[in-house]
């Protein structure tokens, strides 16, 4: 049996706004990538989270649409860029 999360029950494990403090990390945007990694993040780690769509400017100066990736503790951030298996597929 697995330990309920504070999070969870409450429902604000999953932040709508990307806030300063979090980690972030930016992957190239693929069909449902989206849904995946929020399942994973869910099943796998236990702090609050973020993902949303951002708009950044690349080394060539075009306009690149990214998945930013946002976590409140910094060390599940290091996890999850190791061990997603989504991220390995690029």
């Amino acid at each position: 049996m697995k330990k309920p999360n504070h999070y969870d029950f409450f429902n604000i494990r999953r932040q709508s706004v990307a806030v300063p403090h979090f980690e972030y990390v930016n992957i190239p945007v693929r069909y449902n990538i989206e849904q995946s990694i929020s399942k994973w993040i869910t099943t796998n780690l236990k702090g609050r989270f973020y993902i949303g769509k951002s708009v950044l400017v690349n080394n060539h100066g075009d306009i690149d649409t990214v998945l930013k990736i946002g976590f409140e503790d910094h060390k599940e951030c290091s996890y999850f860029t190791l061990a997603c298996p989504h991220l390995k597929y690029n």
